[in-house]
């Protein structure tokens, strides 16, 4: 039975048995997956092209990374807002009410990311000083920050555009339209990062243009993949999405309650991605006085590590449409077990990760920097991080299974607690001892503290029952 099939008997009051339920989340799941691994791949790909340029290459994208991770998650955090009231209507039949959303959510999330983007820009110049980082690394960090704040608009229009139709239960175009600005991206970058060159293939000589802008050309090749990409998620959105696209003659009226709920919505995720991301500044303000090889080997470490944990984003996505439609559609009854057959695939499939990347961590970084003493770090901390996986699994599950139900207040003072009270401080004790060894044996004590209290959240959200959500109404009035 089709995917889609699953969500209309769920909508439309039928029975699931256990095991429909688990298809139901894998065949969710598994387009998302393979989008997230995709993109992580690409960004290894990315990794290896800017790693051939020298270790102060790789090591002033890392100085920005982390600041680049804050400002995209608050774009995340102004798309999820409208997203998950997308679930919401459409779970409960709803569809105009659905695509007024889409049209309002769209312009809101565009004003808002540009503002971020020109913030951005303005900023771009001092960052890499504010950051520590050395002199041979500022201009070029400064300079791919400045394209990315240039690039925010499109990365929020995909984003929301992607979300959105992924509320409706379509998961395979958006995840489809993923993959391919992954390979755009390597596409675009082979062009721009390195000079005109000639290869050999299979014995023949072939000339490769190339604009050589090195790192800055890292940073369009990213821009233009995610402008193409963008396009191409508002066309399916707004022309072809058979519940979303937007009808001629038809009005939609905004509804202050709909920004409300937005940003009930949005607020705290934005809080809490602030949060993760400053906190994720102050890592690399903890790192940068270990120097260029530290830097550069957590970048690495990093990027490696997102092929483990990117399937448990897949997962929580699925996760937010399920439980955004069940508790849309008045099924408390699927709501609890959703979430726990989610959260439960997520852990396992991120153990299976976390060994494989325990026993290839070597090989994994090495394709990414012919440095030695860089490769030999970053496996090391890549090995103290696969104990974490299980954990942090269960957080970024159990993450989207609250983003579905538009509970974000108390997960985000959570994430809050642990970042800060318990990643950072034990970082800024263990580092100084320790090198980088000691940051990642922080992050790795953080991640299962943070999984164990996403766990108690979720058993005491399923005894006490998932709230009502607006949505409900709707389906009251047309019964």
């Amino acid at each position: 039975m089709a995917k889609k099939d699953y969500l209309e008997i769920m909508r439309s009051g039928g029975h699931l048995g256990i095991g429909q339920q688990l298809m139901m989340t894998i065949q969710l799941s598994i387009p998302a997956i393979l989008a997230q691994i995709s993109s992580v791949i690409m960004e290894y790909i990315d990794a290896s092209m800017v790693g051939q340029l020298g270790p102060d290459a790789s090591a002033s994208i890392g100085l920005v990374s982390s600041s680049t991770w804050l400002g995209g998650g608050l774009i995340a955090a102004a798309s999820t807002g409208f997203t998950v009231q997308v679930a919401h209507r459409i779970g409960a039949g709803d569809k105009k009410g659905a695509r007024g959303i889409v049209k309002h959510g769209l312009l809101a999330v565009l004003v808002f990311s540009c503002i971020a983007a020109a913030a951005g820009i303005l900023i771009s110049g001092s960052l890499p000083v504010w950051l520590g980082g050395g002199q041979a690394i500022r201009r070029d960090a400064s300079m791919y920050f400045l394209v990315f704040s240039f690039m925010a608009p499109a990365m929020a229009m995909r984003y929301t555009a992607g979300g959105m139709l992924q509320g409706s239960g379509n998961m395979k175009v958006p995840s489809t339209l993923n993959i391919i600005c992954c390979f755009l991206d390597v596409l675009f970058n082979s062009f721009l990062i390195f000079p005109t060159r000639r290869v050999s293939v299979m014995g023949i000589g072939i000339t490769i243009p190339g604009a050589g802008l090195r790192v800055t050309g890292a940073a369009l090749g990213t821009g233009c993949a995610e402008a193409v990409c963008a396009g191409c998620m508002l066309w399916f959105l707004l022309r072809r999405s058979e519940d979303l696209h937007l009808r001629r003659g038809e009005k939609h009226t905004f509804q202050r309650r709909e920004l409300i709920t937005a940003a009930k919505i949005s607020v705290p995720i934005a809080v809490e991605n602030a949060i993760s991301g400053t906190a994720y500044v102050a890592v690399t303000r903890i790192i940068s006085p270990l120097g260029t090889v530290a830097l550069a080997a957590h970048s690495f470490a990093i990027t490696v590590e997102g092929l483990c944990y990117m399937p448990g984003y897949g997962i929580s996505a699925a996760a937010t449409t399920m439980i955004g439609q069940s508790i849309g559609a008045g099924r408390k009854d699927l709501t609890r077990k959703l979430s726990w057959i989610s959260v439960v695939l997520g852990m396992l499939v991120m153990t299976g990760t976390g060994v494989l990347m325990y026993i290839f961590a070597p090989q994994m970084i090495g394709i990414l920097t012919p440095d030695p003493d860089i490769r030999a770090l970053g496996a090391r901390v890549l090995r103290i991080e696969a104990f974490a996986e299980p954990m942090f699994a269960a957080s970024i599950v159990a993450s989207g299974v609250f983003r579905g139900a538009g509970d974000t207040l108390v997960p985000s003072i959570m994430n809050f607690v642990s970042m800060w009270l318990v990643r950072l401080t034990l970082a800024s004790w263990l580092t100084p001892k320790m090198g980088l060894v000691g940051m990642w044996t922080a992050m790795c004590i953080e991640l299962w503290f943070r999984g164990i209290i996403f766990l108690i959240r979720l058993y005491k959200k399923g005894r006490d029952g998932f709230r009502t959500i607006p949505g409900q109404a709707y389906r009251q009035r047309q019964k």
